[in-house]
This record gives C-alpha cells, structure tokens and sequence, in this order.
C-alpha cells in the first residue's frame, strides 16, 4: 500500500502542535532519550579525545622505538600475577648485552627508578614538592626520550661518570620550586641530598591529558650513589629506520640468554612498541565504549516507555479526530503515517537537545582538561540521530496502529 506524500506533511505540523500545546509533558515524555544520547555523544567525544591523545603521545615517542620492562607497560587490565611481581629487575649488564649483540639496534638507554617505596621529596627554599618520580638516566637519553631543553642543558656523559649531584627538572617542577626565576645554577634538595640544576626541560609535545610534568631526572650513576637500593630499570630501545621488528626479536632473543629463560618457558620480560600500547588502549576504551551503549540504551528505553505511553494518550484523546479523518477518506496507513510521524519528531527534538548536551560536555571536558582535545565523532552524531529516530519508529507502532485500527462509526460516537 502506497502512502501519501501528504500523510507526512499533515503529521509534521500535528507533532509540533502537539509539543507546543503540551511543552511540560513532551519535556518529561522525551527526557530518556535527551539522556541516552547525551551520554552517546558526550561519552563518545571524550573517548575520541583520549584516543588523540594517547596516539598523539605515541607518535611522539617514534616508530622505531620499543620499551623493555620485567613486565607489561602501559594501558593495561587486571592486577600484576604473582609470577609477574616476582620477576628480576632488567639490569646494566642486560644494557651491555643489548649495545653488543643487537645489530638492528641504534641505541638503548637505561632508566633507572629511585625506589618504589619512598614518598619522594624535593624542596628549593621553602617550597616543596612531594610525590614526584626521580629517575636515573644516561647522557644519551635526550635522544632516545626526545628532550628539549627550555634553560641551561642536559647533564654531560663525563658528570654521569663521575656522579656529580646535578639535576634537570621539568617545567611544572619549576614553577612550582622557582616560580618566575631562572633555575640554573640553583641547589635544590632531591630527598635530603643537594643537587644543583643544570637546566629545565620543555615540556613534552605531546602528554596525557591532566598530566604535569614534574620530571626530576640524574645523572645514572648519581642517582645509583644516592640511593645504593635501586634496582628497577626501565630500557629504551631505538632502532634502525624500518628494523623495528628485527630489533623486537634480537633483544628477545638476547634478554632470554642473559636471564637463563628455558626454551619453552615464556619471556620474563616486556617489550612493548608505540602500535602495541595504542591497541592497548583502544581495547580498554572499546569496552568503555559498549558500557556506554548499555547505559544510554537504558535510558533510550525508558524515553521510548514514555513515548508510547504519551502516543496512546494522544490517540485517546483525538479519536473523535481520527474518526473524523477516516470519515473524509483517510487510509489505515495514512493514520499510521501520522501518529508515527508524531513519534518520530517528538524524539528526534529530544534526540537534538541530547546532542547539544554531549557537546556541552564535551567543551566542559576541553576546559577542565586543556591537553584533552576531544571532539564529537561524526559516528556519535550519526548514531544519536539513527537512535533518536529508531525509538520513534519502534515504540510509536502499537499507538499508531490501535489509531488506524479504530472504527470510523464509535470514533465519530466518542465523547
């Protein structure tokens, strides 16, 4: 059965009647979808921003790099295994091992953490920073980790050799030690031992969004002289240009040599590249992702509960209409035609304001978070249309066909 173009011309004007004559009660009716897809865009463009952000720091760090660890880095689920948090710290000799039997290898620098279990403190004068990571680092480590100086420069190889106590600190610790003043030159206290800073670092490119950098960073052999327990190393690895993989495999295959892993044992040991901490991170999101569909599909139900309750409302209290209708020669479908149409247009209107409600959200995220660049994704724009519309369709059915279904007579008879 055909329908007529008219059908959705009379429907349309109908439906914004009907929301303009019944504004509280079309605000409460569509108050579900107005929620399920604010949520889907909301969440969605906050997602999208992360996804940026994490890609953006990952670019950042290079292709051609891997990092090495006694276990997983990055974006990951679930608690460390016990087997995991038994695991030997990597160490200098594995360092050596790598420099001398890793063609593929441009450079490798170790990183190594002042110990885990202290509250880190350092202080300039009477101002104090606590819960800050000290790390030890090697001369090269401004290639490998992609530092730029914003005053004075990079602690030499010779002072690492020598472990003179001098420092380089990130732009955040030196607003927060310094202020407006130049750092260099100045002694400041790295938990009770003084070290004088050699310069401040420009902050990184690229950072997680809420990140600071208060990066406290020695010389490697000063930092093993401060704090003689420090075991944990962290590897960076730098490949030749296209011999990522090949460089993946010979430090695996020499870090099992140099950890005594048995053939059939599995590694000890991480290596992770910039692609494998994004899909690491896109599979955390992907499930962050489908909650999302879940909670903003509870609400789209319960919008749509109220959309056919209101519909059947409707249809009661313009029988006489309908009767009326059917009497001048108004098809089943024609009837159809308009109360869906109805439907369709009082949750599309909701629809559009949970729209403008996620990309409030979105800017009051961008605010909060000016690292974050979030941006609604035309996947979210597209997919709280198609949902908002979807909702009309389907719970405006059963009030749009017990409408058409109405006998022309009684309807013309109800009061």
């Amino acid at each position: 059965m055909k329908v007529r173009a008219s059908s959705f011309g009379s429907g349309i004007p109908l439906a914004f009647k009907a929301l303009r004559e019944h504004k509280l009660r079309a605000a409460l009716t569509v108050l579900g979808v107005v929620i399920g897809t604010g949520t889907i865009i909301g969440v969605g463009s906050i997602l999208a921003g992360f996804d940026g952000a994490v890609s953006n720091v990952m670019s950042s760090f290079g292709t051609d790099k891997l990092v090495v660890f006694k276990f997983k880095v990055g974006f990951r689920t679930g608690r460390l295994s016990p087997e995991e948090r038994n695991r030997k710290p990597l160490t200098l000799d594995n360092v050596r091992a790598i420099r001398e039997r890793c063609p593929s290898v441009r450079a490798v620098v170790p990183q190594m953490f002042a110990p885990w279990e202290m509250i880190h403190r350092v202080r300039y004068k009477s101002n104090d920073i606590a819960g800050v990571n000290i790390n030890g680092v090697e001369e090269g480590f401004t290639e490998v980790g992609g530092i730029e100086m914003s005053q004075g420069r990079f602690f030499s190889g010779a002072e690492d050799l020598h472990r003179l106590p001098v420092v380089v600190i990130g732009e955040d610790a030196h607003s927060a030690l310094f202020g407006t003043e130049p750092a260099v030159g100045k002694e400041i206290e790295v938990d009770g031992h003084k070290v004088t800073v050699l310069g401040v670092m420009k902050r990184p490119a690229a950072s997680m969004p809420g990140e600071t950098d208060r990066r406290i960073l020695l010389p490697y052999y000063t930092l093993r002289k401060m704090f003689p327990n420090a075991k944990e190393h962290l590897l960076f690895v730098a490949a030749y240009p296209g011999l990522q993989a090949a460089a993946a495999d010979e430090v695996r295959s020499v870090l099992r040599q140099e950890r005594r892993v048995k053939h059939n044992d599995p590694d000890n040991f991480h290596i992770s590249t910039p692609e494998q901490i994004i899909e690491d991170f896109r599979k955390i999101t992907s499930t962050t992702a489908l909650v999302m569909i879940v909670l903003s599909s509870i609400g789209l139900l319960v919008g749509g509960i109220g959309v056919m309750n209101i519909m059947l409302v409707s249809v009661t209290e313009r029988t006489r209409e309908i009767g009326i209708r059917k009497a001048i020669g108004a098809r089943r479908m024609d009837i159809v035609v308009q109360f869906l149409t109805e439907a369709v247009v009082l949750t599309l209107a909701g629809g559009i304001v949970g729209m403008i409600l996620g990309y409030g959200i979105s800017l009051a995220a961008r605010l909060i978070f000016p690292s974050l660049p979030t941006q609604v994704p035309m996947w979210a724009v597209a997919m709280g249309v198609c949902v908002s519309v979807g909702v009309g369709l389907f719970f405006g059915i059963w009030p749009a066909s017990k409408a058409a279904r109405l006998d022309p007579v009684d309807a013309l008879r109800y009061e």
